[in-house]
């Protein structure tokens, strides 16, 4: 019997070797594809979906994506519908640029006739900058400043009067690393500081997104979570978005995500899904 045993733990021990030099190796030559592709120093890291960044961390001049995201909010009166479509761009290096439209468009329940729905809208548009300040390489560590400002419109139905009903300023702070070569968290944290020009007040609400993600063996596929935390005055909010991203094509991705609230106040379970499209270098 020990015999028959240390032949079977002869045989598969080269398979299991095998199996995890070739894992450990893939994930060396993915991440040396983008980390030494070229010059400046990048540092791979895991993009959460639901809230994401206006560019990797590092980017490198030349990069440029468009996302189209689809999603749904299951509130308790109406569903809610949320599409948006984006681009982003790296025009020097380390700094990212973004533009995007984010629509809502609602219907009621069934059986709530009584209930009335709010009007549909382009909610405004984004501008926002990313400056990566900090790199580094060995440290598998990124940091970014950046800055978000939205021109709010007023809904459909009252469009045009006015046109720009306020405006949102958000800077915010971006911190990410990767553990080894398959874990990567992130911290993305800011005030987001709403101006109505009606009556001139302002509203703040801060904001704090945790992710956590695996990354595939010598893949750009993902699995992982993002907790998106909101903090006011007499008041906290947090959704848990379990998601996972895979690769379609060399230039295509698609990220699909869950919404969980901890709290049911306003809305219960909520879906997200987004395309990413690569078209720079």
């Amino acid at each position: 019997m020990n015999n028959k045993l240390l032949m079977i733990i002869a045989v598969m021990l080269p398979a299991i070797v095998t199996a995890q030099i070739t894992n450990t190796a893939k994930d060396t030559i993915y991440i040396e594809e983008v980390q030494q592709k070229k010059e400046p120093a990048k540092v791979l890291h895991a993009e959460p979906l639901y809230v994401d960044l206006i560019r990797d961390l590092g980017a490198r001049k030349g990069e440029a994506e468009w996302n189209l995201g689809i999603g749904i909010t299951d509130n308790f009166d109406f569903d809610s519908y949320e599409a948006l479509i984006e681009y982003e761009w790296a025009p020097v290096d380390r700094l990212g640029l973004e533009i995007e439209l984010p629509f809502t468009f609602y219907s009621p329940l069934d059986g709530n006739r009584d209930v009335t729905a709010p009007s549909n809208s382009l909610n405004s548009l984004k501008v926002a900058a990313q400056w990566s300040f900090f790199v580094n390489e060995p440290m598998a560590t990124s940091m970014a400043l950046g800055y978000i400002n939205e021109f709010e419109f007023s809904d459909f139905g009252n469009f045009g009067k006015p046109l720009i009903k306020g405006n949102v300023y958000n800077p915010f702070l971006v911190v990410a690393k990767r553990w080894g070569n398959n874990f990567h968290s992130l911290i993305y944290t800011g005030p987001a500081i709403d101006q109505q020009y009606s009556d001139n007040s302002f509203h703040t609400t801060y904001e704090t997104h945790t992710s956590f993600h695996y990354m595939i063996s010598g893949t750009r596929n993902f699995i992982g979570v993002e907790f998106n935390k909101y903090f006011e005055k007499d008041d906290f909010d947090m959704t848990i978005r379990p998601q996972m991203r895979v690769g379609i094509a060399d230039d295509l991705m698609i990220g699909i995500v869950a919404g969980i609230p901890i709290s049911r106040e306003n809305e219960r379970f909520s879906s997200f899904l987004r395309l990413i499209w690569e078209t720079g270098n």
